[in-house]
């Protein structure tokens, strides 16, 4: 089931078209990567969502239903642009902002004490904002983001801000959310965090949509039969017409590393590996997956057709 459907999303700025018919499917308990370039239109579409602005054309439904004023306690934003009380103490914070998604005094006291114990930062209940470090901050604002339990939870650049221990203890916290049956956007530079975390993608560039789908689907449609090779020897004049080398590099000790693509699309990995060993020495042998970061360059510097 889909916890969230864009169909035909077009939003019009006087001359700049921010999304240009734009459709988006994000499955229910998914993590969803929504990638792009600054400007592409990814902020534009997480503020419909949010109904902080209206499309032009086109419509949005949650769990089936168009989006209505309903859908706003059940969703928690984290904005890339942080918006904390610097002069109010932790949990006066915390507690002020669950009660405004609805949550009794009690409970949101409660879950925010629990949020804090969990993520290290408990010792700050009484401190002002104004007196934390960044990261510290950001571990506030992800609290208020889903202190009350939302469905669909929106994060845009999480990790902003955060050592990489910090950057784990979030992820950590974001797939155990998942697990708790959340559905979560995650809008963000970092390809390295999209690798990790993400099952499906969609990637907008000059306001369109220019690719969506599982992860492993979209990796693997940009495979392109490459193979890393560490050697021993070199192969350069021994490979079959069926070979090319597309890059090669000397290492220490008479070993070698290259780049191999297989150019006979009739023939498979083995051919090529039989090949390798009958005229060098192999110690490792890996296809060469193009990474998300790979794919959203070539598509971005590429254009939509890249």
């Amino acid at each position: 089931m889909e916890a969230l459907k864009a169909t035909n999303i077009t939003k019009r700025y006087a001359e700049h078209t921010a999304l240009d018919n734009v459709d988006i499917s994000i499955p229910e308990g998914s993590i969803y990567g929504l990638l792009g370039p600054n400007g592409a239109g990814k902020t534009t579409f997480i503020r419909i969502i949010n109904q902080i602005i209206n499309t032009d054309e086109g419509e949005v439904r949650i769990n089936g239903d168009l989006l209505n004023a309903d859908h706003i306690s059940m969703i928690g934003y984290l904005p890339e642009e942080r918006g904390l009380y610097k002069k109010m103490k932790v949990g006066e914070q915390l507690v002020y902002l669950g009660q405004l998604r609805n949550l009794p005094r009690k409970e949101a006291i409660k879950r925010s004490k629990a949020w804090c114990e969990k993520l290290g930062i408990y010792e700050w209940w009484n401190k002002k904002i104004e007196d934390l470090s960044k990261g510290m901050a950001q571990k506030i604002q992800f609290i208020s983001t889903i202190l009350n339990e939302p469905k669909l939870i929106i994060l845009d650049e999480p990790f902003s801000g955060f050592d990489p221990v910090n950057a784990n203890l979030i992820k950590d916290e974001i797939l155990e959310l998942r697990e708790k049956g959340s559905t979560i956007i995650f809008s963000t530079h970092r390809m390295e965090s999209v690798e990790e975390l993400c099952d499906h993608i969609a990637l907008i560039n000059n306001s369109k949509k220019i690719l969506e789908g599982t992860k492993k689907a979209i990796k693997d449609s940009y495979r392109s039969n490459t193979f890393l090779v560490d050697h021993k020897g070199a192969v350069n004049g021994s490979l079959s017409n069926d070979f090319e080398v597309l890059g090669h590099e000397v290492l220490e000790d008479e070993m070698h590393k290259s780049i191999i693509q297989i150019k006979n699309g009739k023939l498979s990995p083995n051919d090529l590996l039989q090949n390798l060993i009958s005229t060098t020495e192999v110690h490792s042998f890996i296809e060469k997956v193009p990474s998300i970061n790979e794919i959203f360059i070539s598509k971005v510097e590429g254009g939509n057709n890249g």
